[in-house]
């Protein structure tokens, strides 16, 4: 797969978001999950490109759903961030993209008849980037949450939980988030868990008569894992998706918990007109022996759904 930027698809206009959607975004933005440190690239896939993706066939009834920008192209931007195996990772050595979300991305490119031009961003810029027409959707284990589905729709694609990572042997008896207050805990930068779970966990310590978690914050997993095993931290709250495989790449630490398992979904701008298409085509998607072997590719064989649901908060 190689990279490449500026050609006329990834420059195909959209409607421009009204003023006060495109504040919004910007300030949702400060809640979406962990972002990335690589630099913003994109990565066109023909179809008869190996991706190691399982072949699908095409939804017809779900294609002719789609709006007419993408008909014309029969091209997707998706906006996916990396540095986070095994949902998002660039294969070593090379600027391929692989992991659960760019893998389903492509099952749903299939479905639609359409070319994935996957754009590597931070995870923080994707909702701007999308109210600014740069991506047409994105697939990054993003959280459907009331405040972001007010710019957002979205469709769920898998479901990921929260894991605790501590110390091995977990020194300080870590065993679920109720042990965490008062607790030195890493976090990811704009982490569903920064921006939703700790504030109310912090509720639940300081009625408890608890001191609050002391919050440090980073860009990655790998940051903030090597902060545990150096013993800044006592424990790591993120995603169980990569919490979990850090722990099979790491003999340094373990999972002191798994909790909270809901689904994430595909997200793409209110006025796009792509739910309708998206949601049809993820609904067969789900359904297919392809959808069961890319996530039993990386080990995440429980998150399966079986219900493709439209704009379910969480």
């Amino acid at each position: 797969m190689k990279t490449r930027t500026g050609t006329a698809r990834a420059r195909r206009p959209r409607p421009g978001l009204p003023a006060a959607v495109v504040t919004a975004a910007l300030l949702l933005a400060a809640t979406a999950c962990s972002p990335s440190t690589t630099s913003s690239a994109s990565a066109g896939e023909g179809a008869g490109q190996d991706t190691g993706v399982p072949a699908l066939a095409v939804n017809e009834g779900a294609a002719r759903l789609l709006p007419e920008p993408v008909k014309s192209t029969k091209v997707l931007r998706v906006a996916i961030p990396t540095n986070e195996p095994p949902t998002q990772f660039y294969r070593e050595g090379t600027q391929e993209m692989t992991g659960t979300n760019p893998d389903v991305a492509r099952l749903l490119g299939q479905a639609l008849g359409v070319k994935v031009e996957i754009q590597v961003a931070n995870f923080d810029s994707i909702i701007p980037g999308m109210a600014a027409g740069r991506y047409d959707l994105t697939v990054s284990s993003m959280t459907p949450t009331a405040k972001r589905m007010e710019v957002l729709d979205f469709v769920d694609y898998m479901q990921a939980g929260n894991s605790i990572a501590v110390a091995k042997g977990n020194p300080q008896g870590i065993s679920d988030q109720h042990a965490l207050c008062g607790r030195k805990v890493g976090l990811l930068t704009g982490s569903y868990q920064l921006a939703v779970n700790v504030p109310e966990y912090d509720q639940a310590c300081t009625a408890g008569g608890k001191d609050t978690i002391q919050r440090s914050e980073f860009q990655d997993t790998r940051q903030a894992i090597s902060a545990l095993t150096s013993g800044r931290l006592d424990a790591v709250l993120a995603d169980s998706p990569i919490l979990n495989y850090a722990a099979t790449q790491n003999a340094q630490i373990e999972i002191a918990a798994k909790y909270d398992f809901t689904p994430v979904g595909i997200g793409m701008p209110k006025d796009s007109g792509l739910v309708n298409a998206v949601s049809a085509a993820l609904t067969g998607v789900i359904k297919s022996d392809s959808y069961r072997k890319v996530l039993g590719k990386y080990g995440l064989e429980s998150s399966a759904i079986t219900d493709a649901r439209v704009n379910f908060a969480q």
